[in-house]
């Protein structure tokens, strides 16, 4: 039984539709065959300290202990990133 995407499935995804929007057609064709399901952390300007208030413990993004899920390899709960999305 195939079920509904999970949330983070479908947020990826708007994301995409409205990047791929933005930036015209000619953006997608520089996409490799598989898109990446994480960013870097060059991409996600990582640093591994707070930026103000916003940390990563804080984020919804972050899977305790040491993981995000949109920013490959280890991140610290200290830390923080431009994807950074404040726990309600």
């Amino acid at each position: 039984m195939i079920g509904r995407p999970s949330c983070t499935t479908r947020r990826v995804w708007l994301h995409r539709a409205i990047f791929s929007f933005a930036l015209g057609p000619g953006w997608i064709a520089t996409l490799p065959a598989r898109a990446r399901e994480k960013m870097t952390k060059q991409e996600a300007e990582y640093q591994d300290s707070p930026k103000d208030i916003r940390m990563c413990g804080t984020c919804t993004l972050f899977d305790a202990p040491k993981s995000c899920k949109v920013v490959e390899g280890d991140v610290s709960p200290d830390g923080w990133c431009k994807a950074f999305a404040m726990a309600d």
